[in-house]
């Protein structure tokens, strides 16, 4: 591809929602019982696709679940031991990250809503 070739794939504005990762981490409180504790680790703009029913099967999902696809711009070391956290609602990743076609340009995270 082209250096400065228009892509429609990677138009910015479809990356309009703002997500956070972050990582779930158990600390003490003040009187010494483990609570589990958002540490923040990215915020993103994102492009939010419910999956399809014939990719609920692919991401090994029951049908009674919401699972979506979250896909951002390529970022290092999300693992999918980290929550995505949108409007309000936390989302457990339930595969590891990809990166899309191995270019490091957009990274697709496939997560399930906690209920």
């Amino acid at each position: 591809m082209k250096q400065n070739k228009y892509n429609p794939n990677f138009h910015s504005g479809l990356f309009r929602n703002r997500i956070s990762i972050v990582e779930m981490v158990d600390e003490p409180d003040e009187i010494g019982n483990q609570i589990e504790v958002e540490r923040p680790v990215k915020q993103a703009w994102a492009m939010i696709k419910t999956l399809k029913g014939s990719e609920y099967f692919k991401a090994s999902s029951v049908r009674g679940e919401r699972t979506y696809r979250f896909i951002t711009h390529y970022t290092e070391g999300i693992t999918n031991k980290m929550v995505v956290k949108y409007d309000g609602r936390l989302f457990d990743i339930i595969e590891p990250p990809i990166n899309d076609d191995e270019m490091n340009h957009t990274l697709t995270i496939i997560a399930k809503e906690r209920v």
